[in-house]
C-alpha cells in the first residue's frame, strides 16, 4: 500500500471513530460508510428534464429536445459538457460544507456514490463507461491540502469509481494558491484561475498517447470556469474529448 493510502486509511479510520455512522439528513443509524439511510438517499431528487445540456442548469416549463440555457449560448467550454449528478438542494450542500470545511472525509463515499448517478441516467455519459475514460479530480492546493488533509474531488472521484469502474487518473496540479471563488463572478474566476493548474507527471504520461477523452471530477459545478480551465489543459496536451461530472449543481 502506498503511504498517501495509508494515511488516507488511518485517518478515515480516526473519523470512524469521532463521527459513528448516522444519516445525515434525519439522524438514523446508517451502515457501512453510508452518510445518508436508504429512505433518506432516495428522497434527493435526480437532475430532471428539461435542464441545459451545457451546464445542467435545470429549467421550469416545457421545454422541446436539448436546448443550450441563454448563458451557456454566449461561452465556450473546452469540456463537452457537464452533467451535475443532482439539482442544488440543501442536504447536499450541508454534506458538501461539511467535507470541504468539517473534514469530514467520510461523506466523500455517499457524494461519491451519488454523482455515480449521473452515468446511470445520462446516455451522453455511455462513451466514457465503454471506453474506460479515466476520472480526473479537479486538484486542490498543497497548501489547502494540507490543511484539509485531503482532496474532496479526489475522495469524491474515488467512490466514484468505485461505484462505475472507472480508473482514477491524479492528471493535474493546482500550482498557485487561488482566493476562495464561492463570492466571485465568473470573470473574476477566470482571472483568478489563469496559469493555476499543471500537469502532473501522471497527468503528462496519460496525455502522451492522446487518449480519447477523460471525466473531470469536481463536487459542485457552478459558472464552470474551474472545470473549463482544467479542460482546456487536458486538450491543448492531447486529450481528445473532456466531459465534467460532479455531485450538485451550484
Amino acid at each position: 500500500m502506498a503511504r498517501g493510502e495509508d494515511r488516507r486509511g488511518w485517518w478515515t479510520g480516526v473519523l470512524d471513530l469521532v463521527y459513528p455512522g448516522v444519516c445525515h439528513r434525519c439522524g438514523d443509524g446508517v451502515a457501512g460508510d453510508g452518510s445518508l439511510c436508504e429512505d433518506c438517499r432516495d428522497c434527493l431528487p435526480s437532475l430532471r428534464e428539461p435542464f441545459c445540456r451545457v451546464c445542467g442548469e435545470e429549467f421550469e416549463g416545457r421545454i422541446e429536445g436539448a436546448f443550450e440555457c441563454p448563458n451557456c449560448r454566449d461561452l465556450e467550454f473546452a469540456f463537452e459538457f457537464a452533467r451535475p449528478a443532482l439539482p442544488n438542494h440543501p442536504v447536499l450542500l450541508g454534506m458538501i460544507h461539511e467535507l470541504k470545511y468539517g473534514r469530514r472525509i467520510e461523506i466523500a463515499a455517499e457524494l461519491g456514490r451519488l454523482a455515480g448517478r449521473a452515468f446511470a441516467e445520462d446516455p451522453r455519459l455511455a462513451e466514457a463507461l465503454e471506453s474506460g475514460w479515466p476520472l480526473v479530480p479537479v486538484p486542490l492546493h498543497r497548501r489547502r491540502r494540507l490543511w484539509r488533509y485531503f482532496n474532496q474531488a479526489e475522495e469524491i472521484a474515488r467512490a466514484l469509481g468505485e461505484a462505475t469502474g472507472l480508473p482514477l487518473c491524479r492528471a493535474l496540479l493546482r500550482r498557485v494558491s487561488t482566493s476562495s471563488q464561492t463570492r466571485l463572478s465568473r470573470a473574476q474566476r477566470l482571472k483568478n484561475l489563469k496559469g493555476a493548474f499543471a500537469l502532473s507527471r501522471e497527468g503528462k504520461a496519460f496525455a502522451a498517447a492522446g487518449p480519447p477523452g477523460a471525466v473531470l471530477v469536481d463536487d459542485v459545478f457552478t459558472t464552470g470556469a474551474t472545470t473549463g480551465e482544467c479542460a482546456r489543459l487536458l486538450r491543448r496536451s492531447g486529450v481528445q474529448k473532456v466531459v465534467v461530472v460532479t455531485v450538485m449543481r451550484g
